[in-house]
């Protein structure tokens, strides 16, 4: 009989793991090829290109034209998309059949957004908390609730 996966997602804006852990079980497992980082560059070296320069129609001068968007939240959106893929590819592998994420808030949006239906049926909880820098051993007594309610 086949033991049932759960895959937790621990992220926020720039860098993930993802741990795997069996029903009962209390100990969480890194899964291979889960950690992810990105580049995480401040919106200064974002934006390092100097913004266009227009002139108003009132005549009175130039002024800087302000980017629309900010990079740096566009990055971490980004970031969640390529989570969101990563997912979506080890759902139809059948590697995992339930999903806990665990992620600040604006992170945890960016995810249910980005996430594919399939995998989004998956979804068993989410806990909206930064646990990232928190080490391996330490995690299961936050997730407590969740894992074993």
């Amino acid at each position: 009989m086949r033991k049932v996966k759960t895959w937790i997602l621990v992220a926020d804006g720039a860098v993930a793991q993802v741990y795997e852990t069996e029903a009962g079980a209390n100990d969480l497992v890194a899964v291979p090829g889960g950690e992810f980082a990105a580049a995480n560059l401040p919106s200064r070296e974002i934006d390092a290109d100097r913004p266009g320069q227009g002139f108003d129609r009132a005549g009175y001068g130039q002024r800087r034209k302000q980017p629309r968007t900010d990079s740096h939240r566009h990055a971490k959106a980004q970031f969640a998309h390529h989570l969101a893929e990563f997912l979506q590819r080890e759902q139809q592998r059948q590697a995992f059949d339930s999903l806990v994420i665990v992620a600040p808030a604006k992170t945890l949006g960016d995810l249910r957004e980005a996430l594919a239906p399939n995998v989004k049926k998956l979804v068993k909880a989410e806990l909206s908390k930064d646990l990232v820098h928190i080490h391996q051993r330490d995690l299961p007594q936050h997730l407590e609730q969740i894992l074993h309610p």
